[in-house]
């Protein structure tokens, strides 16, 4: 397998729990690693390759204009890897706009589709998680994009969770038909008719975290606001959970018999635990990782991009839209 280029410089943790993780996966999953980025700033890179470069790309930066201006940076060269053929993958904790458009721009867009789309993993606690997309990449979407969204989602979901059959909704106000904007309408009407997908209906932001829909379509801003709005309630209930344990005396005697119940949730619900979310639509395969991600999500993203790579995700989601 050609290695996994992995942006050394990017995310809030970075370099430190970025190339930890990066060693920790090569020493244990058995796929080789390589750190893109300047050398200065990666500092120890644990025994990996380094592919040098002079620039980075801050979080702060609009995504496409830093990918033009900067050249030589680390999501560029990432990208660059893939399209030669030099690397099997690229990931990166860093700033998601110019990570998605690196990899465009670089990589390029399989034929036939119209936009590139994020696809993050929700997690349902005893189930498998719920696919969302587009959770960032297109603040505003056309209806046709949504089928696709649509397609590639459910390759996405066969391919990593081995779901034979996912079910697609689309995130509305409403269950009914009839509610929505002219732009689910008619997605509505196209998804109901479209190849390739089992179409379930419209579904609500609470049915997210439900085992009643697998994959979710929807626009990169209402996607990327239900998203942010998922993790900042599930980081507030279990700081709100933990803190009542730890109230009392009381309270902490019966902690010693909740908390080892508790933990396992905490850790199926823990960001981390997921690696990334995927770029669908590209001639390669692109993991965004989660700007805090620890040592672990690293781990675990080099293991989602390996999985993907093997099963040979972008020739499926290539025959997903030809469909």
């Amino acid at each position: 397998m050609l290695p996994i280029a992995v942006d050394a410089v990017g995310g809030d943790k970075a370099p430190g729990e970025i190339v930890a993780g990066a060693a920790q996966a090569a020493a244990t999953l058995g796929v080789p690693v390589v750190l893109v980025g300047p050398p200065d700033l990666i500092g120890d890179p644990m025994g990996l390759e380094v592919i040098p470069c002079t620039e980075v790309i801050d979080m702060h930066e609009e995504g496409a204009k830093a990918v033009r201006r900067k050249k030589d940076s680390s999501l560029v060269v990432a990208a660059e890897l893939v399209r030669d053929g030099k690397a099997s993958a690229m990931l990166s904790a860093g700033n998601t706009g110019a990570t998605v458009a690196s990899a465009l721009l670089r990589m390029g867009r399989l034929s036939g589709v119209s936009r590139p789309a994020i696809a993050t993993p929700i997690p349902v606690p005893g189930s498998t998680p719920t696919v969302l997309l587009d959770a960032g990449a297109n603040a505003e979407v056309q209806a046709t994009w949504l089928v696709q969204f649509a397609q590639m989602g459910s390759a996405y979901a066969r391919q990593r969770y081995g779901i034979e059959t996912p079910r697609v909704g689309l995130l509305n106000i409403g269950e009914e038909d009839s509610k929505g904007t002219e732009l689910t309408k008619e997605a509505f009407g196209l998804l109901k008719d479209a190849a390739g997908i089992h179409f379930v209906g419209n579904v609500e932001g609470r049915d997210l975290l439900s085992d009643d829909v697998d994959v979710v379509v929807t626009d990169g801003f209402t996607g990327n606001v239900a998203l942010k709005t998922l993790e900042g309630g599930m980081k507030f209930l279990q700081n709100a959970v933990f803190a009542a344990l730890m109230s009392s005396d009381e309270a902490v005697k019966a902690s010693e018999t909740v908390l080892p119940l508790l933990l396992p949730l905490a850790a199926e619900l823990d960001p981390d635990t997921f690696g990334g979310a995927m770029a669908l639509g590209l001639k390669g395969v692109c993991i965004i990782s989660h700007g805090s991600s620890s040592a672990k999500a690293i781990v675990n993203a080099v293991q989602v991009a390996k999985d993907m790579v093997e099963q040979d995700l972008v020739s499926k989601l290539q025959a997903a839209v030809s469909a």
